[in-house]
């Protein structure tokens, strides 16, 4: 990324802590793409995986293009390490600015079928771990003066449900929660937003495999007739982090390629199986 263009988007020397950073092999999730894409912004970032190993394979990705990065573990449905994951950002950089919550599990179960612990397990988290690592963010942004930026990571499926009840209703909670962090830190120049990824080939789909036959119907989801993949929404994050967007808070950009405007797909038997993939954080 050339100076101006850096400079422009005002992330050069920021810190950011992207939460759900890894992912496995030389995949591209949401969650490493953003981190790629924030250190090509001249970021220093602070990658969180529930995998040590997976945080550190995007650490590497970065530093092969001589940005800085840090890996760091942490299980974010636990306050005591979200806590510590904030500490050690800002004690090893010194400051923290822009947090990307990136993290989430799918469930495809409906409200009949799903039990009380997998519907516990989807909230604790799609939501609480949202809120838990914003809660401890906050305050260091805060601290470091020049107020800061969160994006959470939603999902097309709270604005228009395919199904999937917890999860449909974790990622509309997300919205709010977005919205309603964004009128309450607006005074402490603290924009919150949020993105509502559509049918995105990622790591957290292509986990289990997938057939060309169910790759192409998700294609088919999008009205441009192309394949989303992690850096479209990894671009969003960088853009809703950046000065670009110093006018936006408590929005919801949809990043879908259009499927929203359409009609949701439905999956079943063996499609349903091959197009769902799970992500653990």
């Amino acid at each position: 990324m050339n100076d101006s263009l850096q400079a422009d988007l005002g992330l050069a020397g920021k810190v950011a802590v992207v939460a759900g950073g890894g992912a496995a092999g030389d995949g591209i999730g949401n969650g490493r793409a953003a981190a790629i894409l924030l250190a090509r912004a001249g970021a220093k970032v602070f990658v969180v995986d529930r995998s040590l190993e997976l945080a550190e394979g995007t650490v590497g990705m970065i530093e092969s293009e001589g940005g800085v990065a840090v890996a760091h573990e942490a299980d974010l449905t636990n306050e005591d390490q979200c806590a510590a994951m904030v500490k050690a950002a800002v004690a090893r950089f010194g400051r923290l600015d822009v947090l990307d919550n990136n993290i989430g599990i799918a469930s495809l179960s409906v409200v009949t079928e799903e039990t009380q612990s997998q519907w516990e397990r989807v909230m604790r988290v799609n939501v609480e771990a949202m809120f838990l690592n914003a809660k401890h963010a906050i305050p260091a942004m805060i601290e470091s003066g020049d107020g800061g930026a969160i994006v959470n990571i939603s999902s097309i499926a709270a604005l228009r449900p395919r199904g999937m009840s917890a999860y449909s209703t974790s990622k509309a909670a997300v919205i709010g929660l977005t919205r309603a962090m964004a009128i309450d830190h607006a005074g402490d120049g603290i924009r919150v937003n949020c993105i509502a990824p559509g049918v995105v080939y990622t790591p957290m789909v292509y986990a289990d495999g997938m057939s060309d036959e169910a790759r192409e119907l998700r294609r088919k989801y999008s009205l441009l007739g192309i394949e989303g993949t992690g850096w479209d929404i990894g671009r969003a994050v960088v853009f809703l982090a950046s000065e670009w967007a110093r006018y936006i808070t408590g929005q919801t950009l949809v990043v879908d390629g259009g499927g929203t405007l359409g009609g949701p797909p439905r999956y079943s038997g063996t499609e349903a199986a091959q197009v769902r993939g799970h992500r653990k954080y």
